[in-house]
């Protein structure tokens, strides 16, 4: 009986640590039921175990994008198709994966509030960021590296961009040139930037998105010096291929193998992040580019501040998708400091978290001009390619659209903070 007790004691505990694993915390087919199952004070192993089965024999997984109810029925078939080591890369976050867990949860401590007897037969999701008008406020966040996850990478999600006619920002480390992606896009996208120590190569990379059409930098903040991103680790040692051809050799090596790179000396580059890491490269790209100038990871209202002081043109809040630092403070708790910061005199978007139109909802009700995506359209390419990445931005617009439609919103421009409570 003793034995009995101790091994049932020692599975709650094992559901426990499940139940709080990084593999749950972006969400997917097995979430929403696996997750109450845990929750439970006698978890019912039965079920669990029968739940698990479905889960190893792939069951419920889409086979097609048009089967998809929502942008989590992407992730699992993206961790079916993908190398461990690369889903490891796109669902990591730092240490113990509780940031991202924060970007999820913190759009539940915020609630829609909604006003009836509204004609809301017509509803215009449009929006517009400096020059350029939108159709949808839903913006494509940069995701690096998108050959790992489809062997048109970018360009397919540029081809998806077209049609469904959204705004991209492309990485610097992307693997197409921003000339391709502009090419398939059809249209500018802008180019977000990593400033590293060497401002020649830094001034060549942004000098040629500029040429190519971009026309809005957006400097990246946030990641200062690598990151403890315990989840690809330990999805690396999973993965019996062989990796050193693509991921040895540092910094330099890797430059060379990326599009942005090519014609610039990157010998003397040693790391991913300006050196003293202040507002002197600000004014670097300002004087030296007629781009828009966005700083992206912008998470207080003090830096918000500053940023309007320094002139620059538009902020993102951002905490890298959870991948940079372990806050446990999520960015759509951090929106309403930096929108009062900025004080409206520069456009404030935001990314991290954002899986469902209400996310996006309550982000433009918290002074969000744009609300961007990462995580799940990238489950869509790995999925199925362009059409999985068109179904996602399909999916997002259509659910922000039934949410403006039944909160009473008949434009962006409505969803005010009066449409919100919470903290």
């Amino acid at each position: 009986m003793k034995s009995s007790r101790a091994n049932s004691g020692s599975r709650r505990r094992f559901l426990r640590m499940l139940a709080a694993s990084p593999l749950l915390a972006t969400g997917g087919a097995i979430y929403g039921p696996l997750a109450k199952l845990l929750a439970a004070e006698s978890p019912d192993e039965t079920r669990f175990s029968a739940l698990l089965d479905d889960v190893a024999q792939g069951a419920d997984l889409i086979s097609s994008p048009d089967q998809a109810l929502n942008v989590m029925d992407f992730e699992p078939v993206a961790r079916k198709v993908l190398p461990p080591a690369h889903f490891g890369y796109l669902a990591t976050g730092v240490d113990d994966d509780a940031t991202i867990r924060a970007n999820r949860d913190g759009y539940s401590k915020f609630q829609i509030r909604s006003r009836r007897l509204v004609d809301v037969s017509k509803i215009d999701m449009s929006v517009r960021l400096f020059d350029a008008s939108w159709e949808t406020p839903i913006v494509i966040s940069p995701v690096g590296s998108q050959k790992a996850f489809h062997p048109e990478g970018e360009v397919a999600v540029a081809r998806a961009a077209k049609v469904k006619r959204h705004l991209q920002i492309l990485s610097t480390v992307s693997s197409s040139s921003v000339e391709d992606v502009i090419a398939a896009r059809g249209g500018p996208v802008w180019f977000q930037l990593y400033a590293n120590n060497d401002w020649n190569v830094v001034r060549g990379m942004v000098k040629r998105a500029q040429a190519a059409g971009c026309p809005a930098v957006v400097v990246t903040v946030d990641l200062q010096d690598g990151s403890n991103r315990e989840t690809l680790f330990r999805s690396e040692r999973a993965d019996s291929r062989q990796c050193d051809t693509c991921h040895t050799g540092g910094v330099a090596a890797s430059g060379r193998r990326r599009p942005i790179f090519e014609g610039l000396d990157v010998s003397k580059v040693n790391s991913t992040y300006w050196d003293g890491n202040d507002w002197t490269l600000v004014k670097r790209l300002k004087d030296t580019f007629s781009m828009k100038v966005l700083l992206k990871g912008i998470v207080a209202r003090e830096d918000a501040q500053l940023a309007v002081q320094n002139g620059i043109d538009g902020i993102i809040v951002s905490n890298h998708g959870g991948r940079a630092e372990n806050t446990l403070r999520s960015t759509i708790e951090s929106l309403p400091e930096v929108v009062a910061g900025a004080d409206g005199k520069i456009p404030v978007l935001v990314d991290g978290g954002v899986r469902r139109g209400t996310d996006a909802f309550k982000a433009l009700a918290l002074g969000a001009a744009g609300v961007g995506i990462g995580r799940p359209y990238i489950w869509g390419l790995a999925s199925f390619g362009q059409p999985g990445v068109e179904t996602v931005l399909a999916i997002m617009r259509r659910e922000l659209q039934i949410a403006m439609r039944e909160s009473g919103t008949v434009s962006v421009g409505k969803i005010t903070r009066a449409y919100v409570i919470g903290t």
